[in-house]
């Protein structure tokens, strides 16, 4: 976890989001960009064109070695080791009692070198966790954090933007043929470019690694090939309630160390069947029949429930929001609650304290909001 004693450390965009007038905040332990110009022109330009946004605070390992693929599939909850080269996959990093100390992507590069990405605020706990259990593989663990910076272009437009952009040559791979979690190498201006078709917005788009001191240079060239077509910059803000309507969880609020795989609807991420991973014997455990699971909640209205707000059936307080918020795209508020099993089917009525004020909601499955195509 991040030192809360330390000041905020600053990616190597913050002069150039200065320079187009951000709002920061706190985020992980970095100043982040929050905003831009307005949450909610960010976050429909995501929807309908495009954002552009500095995510360098993210944490990246390289794993290397003959067990590399074998190291990962100890340490982390997925099966990596058959992963082919060049394609990415999302997974847990469990503590023994099945806990989530983070969740994460991983990318295959090559035979035997992978390419862990981690939140910024768990930086430190995945770190230890990795040094700690590639003891006895024929493997390493290299923090890479400091040397790159990430970029991610989302939304409809996306692909034409990078296909846009000067600069960026020596595609592995056209970006056409690119699945969803899938990578390629390329170059931009020399200096290897590792573009990823990965994203945090429910929307198609694409995420660049650099070598931080080529941040700033990409980030112009994506914004002036993209800002003809529609892309702005979109901070923090239009990113969390871009993420809450795909329904896709957030470390601290969806997922945490008190929280099992199978309780945040994220049991298909573990490959249980897996004679040995850290937190095998904690996610096989029964979870006690009344631990609260993760459901979605739609009102009616504006006024949205918020982390922390109860959630009850009849005057029964059965749970508590996670996320909430105004969906920009819906128009009507949405939230991820923890609610007990028992009123956890879709359809089910239950109402949200929202400042003394109970508000009707209805239990429903996530995601709230799926891309056409």
């Amino acid at each position: 976890m991040t030192d809360p004693a330390l000041p905020p450390r600053s990616t190597p965009l913050r002069a150039t989001h200065e320079s187009l007038g951000a709002s920061f905040t706190d985020f992980g332990g970095w100043l982040m960009p929050v905003r831009y110009t307005s949450d909610l022109a960010e976050h429909h330009a995501v929807r309908t064109a495009a954002g552009i946004f500095d995510i360098s605070h993210m944490a990246e390992f390289l794993v290397e070695g003959h067990e590399a693929g074998a190291f990962l599939d100890y340490a982390l909850a997925g099966r990596l080791s058959p992963m082919p080269v060049w394609k990415a996959k999302y997974s847990l990093l469990l503590e023994r009692s099945g806990g989530i100390i983070d969740d994460l992507v991983v990318y295959r590069l090559a035979d035997e070198r992978f390419f862990v990405v981690a939140n910024a605020g768990n930086h430190d706990p995945v770190a230890a966790a990795l040094t700690e259990r590639v003891s006895g593989f024929e493997a390493t663990v290299v923090d890479a954090s400091d040397d790159y910076a990430l970029i991610a272009v989302q939304g409809p437009i996306a692909r034409s933007v990078l296909e846009a952009t000067s600069g960026i040559t020596d595609l592995g791979r056209p970006l056409d043929e690119l699945a969803y979690y899938a990578a390629t190498d390329a170059f931009f201006e020399g200096a290897p470019l590792l573009i990823a078709r990965t994203g945090y917005t429910g929307e198609d788009g694409f995420e660049l690694y650099i070598n931080a001191s080529g941040a700033a240079r990409l980030w112009d060239a994506l914004l002036a090939a993209g800002s003809p077509l529609g892309l702005v910059p979109a901070g923090l803000a239009a990113r969390d309630t871009l993420r809450l309507e795909a329904g896709m969880p957030l470390y601290g609020h969806e997922l945490s160390l008190d929280i099992v795989p199978a309780q945040a609807g994220l049991g298909r991420v573990v490959a249980a069947d897996k004679n040995e991973f850290v937190g095998r014997e904690g996610v096989l455990a029964d979870v006690t029949a009344d631990a609260p699971v993760l459901v979605g909640l739609v009102s009616e209205g504006k006024r949205a429930g918020r982390a922390g707000y109860g959630v009850y059936s009849g005057d029964d307080r059965v749970g508590e929001i996670t996320s909430g918020a105004l969906s920009p795209t819906l128009q009507h508020p949405i939230a991820m609650a923890f609610v007990s099993p028992s009123v956890s089917a879709p359809g089910t009525e239950l109402t949200i304290d929202v400042r003394g004020t109970r508000i009707p909601a209805t239990v429903t499955a996530l995601p709230f909001y799926r891309r056409t195509k």
